[in-house]
């Protein structure tokens, strides 16, 4: 591609008036999409084509895994699989040179869904410090120079589609959410040490990936902000309590939420089934048990139940994993449907069940189901697996522009990254859109990498850095 001269502004972005407070040097990326995982970087001078001959820094062959790069001013850190190991890969941001591998213990090998991988949740740092999360065999800091610090053994967890949000910091603290269909919980630990601090269960939360985020209220502590199954919930980063909630999330949550001042944004998607006019009334356990129940063991097996969607349901609502439905099984079963997808601004904050009082507006088309929310120059934007993106103006949910990204047709499993006044959107197919900052959803330039591509890209000092199945690639303008 011919190079094209790009001019920026050095913009002041504010991702959040009431977060906890970031830092906000430029060469750090330290979680899954940058600060408090609002996706913006406030860096200037990136490119708008990406091209090998004028802005390719440096392209690094990598082994499988669909875990996001997170940034130090030296270095970049990811996690991956060759075969049966599980490695940690520290690479040199200058270079491309990969500094280091670490490989971790790995006694099991749990069951995955198509679209995870066993390095799929992205590692946190401070900037001297890597933490990674295994679902295969949990938590491992490792120091810069690759010298393993501690590890926390988790699990064995029970995901239908495996283990996915990644583990943040705040403060000494190393918080990481781990729902899954039995036993989810919250748990913090000492960044240095290793040892639990507290852990809280999730008994309302089922298969889950959303990685939480940070919010410090006018007045008492930081909080961790969680979005799980059917509940926003927020717990103390000190204790671990469980502060307030809100309820009407989706059954199933995947995405992470954006704040700015004191409002929330979350997206969440099911199914087709949790569309407005598309909700089947499932009849009670009790019911169904009198008409289905054939062998009289007050159970449900997958042959005894009724016909649509109860079957094709049958290896979700399991939650068990013991071939039959219980009671609490089919609980899930009829509030996992009558649950609603949306895009929901929800404002944070109070004691309690909030429901009624912050929830400030829903949106129920064309919901993302993995892609998470970007909020950028007081526009919000959501991509949708299937590619259809939409904008809105956040302090009504009125929708600017709705469409599918001209160019670059597909499927979008990472999250929207902006800087520079521009909006970067990745495709599965590895197409890098750039889209203006008006809301109009305009693309000023498609590049195509020409392989998949599963990763949030990670944005610093003026460099894009995107990962894909076969390579993390540095694009900036050259010196």
């Amino acid at each position: 591609m011919p190079a094209r001269c790009v001019f920026s502004l050095a913009v002041l972005v504010i991702t959040a008036g009431t977060t906890v407070a970031q830092d906000k040097t430029d060469h750090n990326w330290w979680q899954f999409r940058g600060p408090n995982g609002s996706g913006i970087s406030h860096t200037t001078g990136l490119p708008v084509e990406l091209s090998p001959d004028e802005n390719l820094i440096w392209k690094t062959v990598l082994p499988d895994g669909y875990s996001s790069p997170v940034l130090t001013d030296k270095h970049v850190f990811l996690t991956a699989y060759e075969g049966n190991d599980l490695l940690t890969i520290c690479i040199d941001r200058v270079t491309g040179d990969t500094v280091w591998r670490r490989k971790a213990p790995r006694p099991r090998t749990e069951k995955l869904d198509h679209r995870n991988s066993p390095a799929s949740p992205t590692p946190a740092t401070d900037g001297k410090t890597a933490y990674v999360f295994f679902p295969d065999f949990g938590l491992i800091s490792y120091s810069v120079d690759g010298r393993k610090q501690w590890q926390l053994p988790l699990g064995p967890f029970n995901n239908i589609y495996g283990m996915g949000a990644s583990p943040i910091l705040a403060g000494s603290k190393l918080i990481l959410v781990c729902d899954q269909n039995t036993n989810s919980f919250i748990i913090a630990v000492d960044k240095n040490s290793g040892k639990v601090l507290w852990q809280t269960a999730r008994p309302e939360a089922k298969s889950g990936h959303s990685t939480p985020v940070l919010y410090s209220p006018p007045a008492g502590g930081t909080q961790v902000i969680v979005p799980g199954s059917f509940l926003l919930t927020a717990y103390s980063v000190e204790t671990g309590e469980k502060i307030w909630w809100v309820r009407g999330l989706s059954f199933e949550m995947k995405s992470t939420p954006v704040m700015r001042n004191d409002t929330l944004f979350i997206n969440g998607y099911g199914s087709s089934l949790n569309q407005p006019g598309k909700q089947v009334n499932v009849p009670s356990f009790e019911e169904t048990l009198s008409k289905q129940d054939n062998d009289g063991n007050g159970f449900l097996t997958e042959n005894e139940l009724p016909d649509e969607p109860a079957s094709s349901w049958f290896g979700f609502v399991d939650l068990a994993g013991d071939k039959q439905l219980d009671k609490n099984d089919w609980y899930f079963f009829r509030a996992a449907l009558s649950s609603l997808n949306g895009m929901l601004a929800i404002r944070l904050g109070g004691q309690g069940d909030m429901t009624e009082e912050s929830i400030l507006w829903q949106y129920r088309r064309a919901v993302p189901q993995l892609p998470s929310p970007l909020l950028y120059h007081d526009v919000l934007y959501m991509v949708n697996d299937g590619g259809i993106a939409t904008s809105f103006k956040p302090a009504t949910g009125a929708v600017i522009k709705q469409g599918r990204l001209k160019g670059a047709l597909g499927q979008y499993y990472a999250s929207p990254v902006a800087a520079d006044d521009k909006i970067f959107m990745v495709s599965r197919e590895g197409k890098v859109s750039v889209l203006t900052t008006d809301g109009s959803l305009d693309v000023v330039a498609v590049n195509d990498l020409d392989e998949a591509c599963y990763a949030t890209p990670a944005i610093a000092d003026g460099r894009l850095y995107i990962r894909t199945v076969k390579a993390l690639y540095c694009f900036g303008w050259k010196p």
